[in-house]
């Protein structure tokens, strides 16, 4: 796979398992856990105490050019170098990254890409942020042939500004006391996290001591409207089969028992619980090679029925395993949005063919962009005039 080239996979999860889940309201958190610990590729925060940032994802970090602008309180500094991990954990803390500007009473800081080589084992990325622009850059340029219904600024400009909105974890209570009561088994690399049980996120990184340190710092992450949206539904029960007490004659058959049943419940998890993630084909592109680990990100398949997620990840390349793992939970509108542009883009922008192919009519099509929020790519007067026979059907 090229670098920016995207392919098709499964993300799976092996080499680690899932402990039972810890349950407070209607939030389920399940560990992840990690046996083989090979301790070559560690994690630390980096904090960015800036009431905004600016990231230059080309050119020189204060030249004109393309740039992600969000609240982004952290980064993560990779290392994959035995000998330099534990030497070089406090420079990375302290190390300046970026410029930071004062604008009034606010602090701006100007970052320069999404990843960052810092040293020959050294790496700086913006966990989510890096999977989200991806996502915001898909169909970014908009249409590469002047049809007569596009303004002006959508030829020349493309989807820019292209805008979605999320949520701070530290904006429901609830999650953060789920999060503070939270008990950290030894060998947890990970958690997933449910709220109501639907899959909210993931994350997983190589080290447990990695894991104890940016535990607490998920409140500072950014997640989909579910956070809030599900806040009135009812506490979750604790799931879980009972032990046969036929089969238990001994303490031996008491641990084969216990056994199965987290067997039992870790494969209902991955399989049900989060199967609109774990073993769902991904459209996935490499971002970065860094020594025997490569940097990807991907977004599920963005069918409007079905849950879907983006995300970013780091496998080991011998064997494919996920020594890093962020995702981020797409909303129905967000997903809508992302497939309307899919399909016009699909069909080279042409608005015929997309409303052919989408089984609908072409003014409908442009009432369905200005709700998605893209009605700013179509001329005015073109707009109005298909809104206006579309409401006289």
């Amino acid at each position: 796979m090229g670098r920016g080239s995207a392919v098709t996979k499964r993300i799976g999860l092996q080499g680690l398992r899932l402990a039972p889940a810890q349950v407070y309201g209607n939030f389920r958190l399940v560990p992840v856990l990690r046996d083989t610990v090979r301790g070559d590729l560690r994690f630390a925060r980096r904090t960015y105490p800036d009431d905004l940032a600016v990231v230059a994802l080309e050119g020189e970090p204060m030249a004109p050019g393309l740039k992600y602008v969000s609240y982004i309180p952290h980064g993560m500094v990779m290392s994959w170098d035995k000998q330099q991990v534990e030497a070089v954990v406090e420079t990375r803390l302290v190390k300046p990254d970026g410029k930071q500007l004062k604008v009034g009473p606010f602090s701006l800081r100007v970052l320069h890409r999404m990843v960052r080589r810092e040293d020959r084992h050294q790496l700086r990325l913006l966990p989510l942020h890096l999977a989200m622009e991806g996502f915001l850059a898909l169909q970014f340029g908009g249409p590469e042939i002047a049809w007569q219904e596009y303004s002006r600024e959508a030829l020349s400009t493309g989807l820019s500004p292209r805008v979605e909105q999320s949520v701070p974890g530290w904006a429901n209570a609830a999650f953060a006391e789920a999060l503070r009561v939270f008990e950290i088994h030894e060998q947890q690399v990970g958690v997933l996290i449910f709220r109501a049980d639907l899959l909210m996120s993931a994350f997983i990184l190589a080290h447990p001591d990695d894991y104890r340190a940016l535990h607490r710092p998920m409140l500072e992450d950014f997640y989909g409207e579910l956070l809030l949206q599900y806040g009135f539904l009812e506490e979750v029960s604790p799931l879980g089969s009972s032990i046969e007490p036929g089969r238990v004659s001994s303490l031996g058959d008491l641990r084969a028992e216990v056994a199965r049943l987290h067997q039992d419940w870790a494969a209902f998890v991955q399989s049900c619980m989060a199967g609109g993630l774990m073993g769902v084909e991904v459209s996935a592109s490499r971002v970065y090679e860094a020594g025997p680990f490569t940097l990807e990100r991907f977004v599920t398949g963005l069918q409007p029925s079905e849950e879907n997620h983006l995300g970013e990840m780091i496998l080991r390349e011998e064997d494919g395993t996920i020594e890093y793992l962020k995702t981020y939970r797409l909303s129905a509108a967000q997903t809508r949005r992302a497939y309307l542009l899919k399909q016009v883009s699909a069909a080279g922008w042409n608005l015929e063919d997309a409303a052919r192919n989408l089984r609908t009519s072409r003014d409908e099509l442009m009432v369905r962009m200005r709700n998605a929020g893209f009605g700013y790519l179509l001329k005015p007067e073109v707009l109005s005039q298909a809104v206006s026979r579309h409401t006289r059907r």
